[in-house]
């Protein structure tokens, strides 16, 4: 048994498993949203009160693991985009060292796009060896695509693209101007453009994170601790278009009323992540994605284990 623990731009998510050869049993997942990243795009610092909130969910995790777990062998922890942005990295990685004890491993974005590859895969049923896959991964301050068959990466990139990056950048009203919309999107299309990752033909598409586990929720009308009903569940570009449309229209209060068991947390940074989606499947042609519960904490086992 072993728990990996996700630092991201907007979240902080624990995973709790046993291991298979391929696979993870999980026994437990934690879920918070302290927005580690917040500002970092146009302070290039992570601040003293967004440090102070995800040295307290990691001390909340540690007491579940320590409590609840304590044959738990070893908690891989790791750092995304926020913190590879940021001047004050060093700071911030000494405080979750001096506090907490874990060693934060800071992956690079190639390494965040491998680790959300196996991580995707590894969640959803039914998929079978000899089709071709391309994995996206909406985070707060980067996007990753992978692309390969399965077990089997061959392309991967990571953009400076996220929900909560380009939220900050150009979606400053509440709710946001039809200029400021197009403008977001120019800018995920000419990142799109600037990346060199091409996908196999046919290639089945898996959305994980945030973005696309709560797209999944609002649909179903369900809450996201309902994973196995998430899991493998279909957006198309129609749903898709319909949900940017209402979420474009509406402050980010009244989309919070409409969904607070979903959205409280993400309200502000929903409707870009939603852009990021629909401009990826316009940009590969692709009419539709499939959701996966998995990702960057799952590869981490994974992965680990590999190595």
């Amino acid at each position: 048994m072993r728990a990996a623990i996700d630092i991201g731009t907007n979240t902080v998510l624990l995973l709790i498993a046993k291991e298979g050869e391929s696979s993870l049993e999980v026994l437990e997942e934690g879920y918070r949203m302290p927005r580690l990243g917040k500002g970092v795009d146009a302070n290039h610092n992570l601040n003293t009160s967004s440090i102070r909130r995800v040295l307290d969910v990691l001390n909340e995790y540690q007491q579940i693991i320590e409590e609840k777990y304590p044959e738990c062998e070893k908690v891989i922890v790791t750092a995304t985009s926020a913190v590879r942005d940021a001047e004050n990295r060093d700071l911030f990685l000494s405080k979750v060292k001096e506090e907490t004890g874990f060693d934060v491993r800071l992956l690079s974005g190639d390494e965040e796009a491998q680790y959300t590859y196996r991580g995707a895969l590894a969640t959803v049923d039914h998929l079978s060896d000899d089709e071709a896959f391309v994995v996206l991964d909406i985070g707060g301050g980067s996007t990753e695509i992978a692309a390969g068959f399965e077990g089997a990466l061959s392309r991967f990139t990571s953009l400076d693209v996220g929900c909560v990056r380009f939220t900050e950048r150009y979606l400053k009203h509440n709710p946001p101007y039809t200029e400021e919309i197009f403008e977001c999107r120019e800018a995920i299309r000419e990142a799109l453009a600037k990346q060199k990752v091409k996908i196999p033909k046919k290639a089945i598409a898996l959305g994980v994170a945030g973005t696309m586990t709560s797209l999944a929720a609002i649909d179903l009308q369900i809450d996201e601790t309902q994973i196995s009903r998430l899991n493998g569940h279909k957006i198309d570009r129609e749903k898709l278009s319909k949900s940017i449309e209402v979420f474009s229209l509406h402050t980010y209060d009244q989309l919070l009323e409409l969904n607070p068991s979903v959205l409280k947390g993400r309200e502000d940074v929903f409707l870009a992540g939603l852009l990021i989606l629909d401009e990826f499947l316009k940009f590969y042609s692709l009419d539709e994605i499939l959701v996966s519960t998995g990702g960057m904490r799952h590869g981490a086992l994974l992965m680990d284990k590999k190595d």
